[in-house]
């Protein structure tokens, strides 16, 4: 699988086009002033000026967003009470069964490692990584969950980290400064 930024220009952003591709097995991370916009962008939820986003050669467009939005996980930096995102969507009958499969299970079966459960933050991560999509984006996670994060990418996830932390730019297979 293939996340692509195609010469994307973000609405009040610098006027510089990005491009990017993020695969299967990857983790890619991006750093700078518009990392963060960008991953709402791959989400189709920042507006994007030109160019544009793809999954697999599928254009992100209005009719298409939900659908492609459904193979994405997005870990926020944080929640807070206005919310990082401002489209609801209600989540499928699949989604609660998979979180309330995975409620129950001990710390001991790799769900969580024990470094991930103390690291500040990490919790997001690791909820989002239970989604089990095929697409994991983490905006601005701990330093401590690289290998957590490195390995959702071995299992063939397209892993895209928004972040500064050198661990993520030691660790990733790719590495855009925006």
């Amino acid at each position: 699988m293939i996340l692509e930024l195609n010469n994307v220009v973000l609405e009040g952003a610098d006027p510089k086009a990005i491009s990017l591709m993020a695969r299967s097995g990857q983790m890619t991370c991006l750093e700078g002033g518009s990392a963060s916009r960008c991953l709402l962008a791959m989400l189709g939820l920042e507006p994007v000026v030109r160019g544009f986003v793809s999954i697999d050669g599928e254009p992100l467009l209005p009719d298409t967003a939900q659908e492609l939005r459904s193979l994405m996980a997005y870990a926020p930096a944080q929640l807070t009470a206005e919310g990082e995102i401002c489209v609801y969507e209600p989540p499928t009958v699949q989604d609660i069964f998979s979180l309330k499969a995975n409620r129950q299970a001990p710390i001991s079966n790799g769900i969580f490692s024990e470094e991930v459960r103390r690291a500040g933050g990490a919790e997001l991560v690791a909820v989002a990584a239970l989604l089990n999509r095929p697409i994991l984006l983490c905006d601005n996670p701990p330093a401590s969950a690289v290998d957590y994060l490195l390995a959702q990418a071995g299992k063939g996830r397209v892993v895209v980290v928004a972040s500064d932390a050198a661990a993520y730019r030691e660790s990733a297979a790719s590495n855009y400064i925006l």
